[in-house]
């Protein structure tokens, strides 16, 4: 025991199952559980007043603060207690009153949060939710149930994602958004049953593209909702003219890809399509 609490900080009011795998340098604060399905990644913390239950995993240097609830059953009456799991990578932080939810049958089994991830205080992850690395979920925002979130994406303050929306890499969601449907990569949303505003551009600059990558995507964006033509023309035009774009192959393999979602569109072009 003694040669544990030198390899571990575990508070003595925490309540932590011995079958629960922690690793090196783990620190767990004041009044804290962990299940015994749950694996904590070395140096991980968890503050004070967190709950971590389920077939739980997660990466090294997480740390995760008070009032947190991640890996308890989904709420889904679907869900009849099947082993799912909850994966979540490396150096994630997870702020207070996160909560996060393991996978249900109907979705794969798997709620997945990948590498370098910030979720701010309230955010909620949903079950089978697949989010990937460098994520950002700014403070109340909300994840249904099946949501993709693709690298770097943004999901601003006060948004909630409708259950199997896909929300392409480099996208930015608007504080206070409603989204229903499809976002694609580098995209920029926001509203009240969000509508495309144009691209992420802010984020591109930060994130190092060049102004010629900029320039491209900008021009393969105008040529996809330009008013002539139907969307699948279009589309193809935009993959023949712009094949050697990495980028703009990014958009166009996202539309291609199977989805129960529409795609999210310019204002303009939606209140047409009506």
């Amino acid at each position: 025991m003694e040669a544990e609490f030198l390899s571990k900080s575990i508070h003595p009011t925490a309540i932590v199952d011995k079958a629960a795998g922690i690793g090196e340098g783990v620190s767990i604060g004041p009044y804290c559980m962990v299940g015994g399905g749950v694996k904590l990644g070395a140096r991980t913390r968890l503050h004070s007043h967190v709950v971590v239950d389920g077939l739980t995993t997660l990466g090294e240097d997480c740390e995760i603060y008070p009032f947190s609830s991640v890996g308890l059953p989904p709420q889904d009456l679907k869900y009849k207690g099947e082993a799912s799991k909850l994966e979540i990578g490396a150096r994630v932080r997870i702020r207070e009153h996160v909560t996060i939810n393991p996978g249900t049958q109907g979705g794969g089994m798997l709620t997945h949060v990948g590498d370098d991830c910030l979720l701010m205080v309230g955010a909620h992850v949903a079950h089978d939710c697949q989010l990937g690395h460098h994520v950002i979920l700014v403070n109340n925002a909300t994840l249904a149930g099946h949501v993709y979130v693709g690298d770097h994406a943004i999901i601003g303050g006060n948004s909630a994602v409708h259950q199997f929306v896909r929300i392409g890499v480099h996208a930015m969601i608007g504080g206070m958004s409603g989204v229903d449907n499809d976002v694609i990569p580098y995209g920029t949303v926001m509203g009240d049953r969000a509508h495309l505003a144009g691209l992420n551009l802010v984020g591109l600059e930060r994130r190092g593209f060049s102004r010629e990558d900029i320039r491209m995507l900008r021009s393969a964006y105008r040529m996809l909702f330009a008013p002539e033509g139907t969307f699948s023309e279009r589309l193809e035009s935009v993959a023949e003219s712009y094949s050697a774009v990495t980028a703009v192959g990014d958009i166009v393999q996202f539309i291609r890809a199977k989805s129960s979602r529409a795609l999210c569109q310019p204002r303009v072009i939606a209140e047409a399509a009506e």
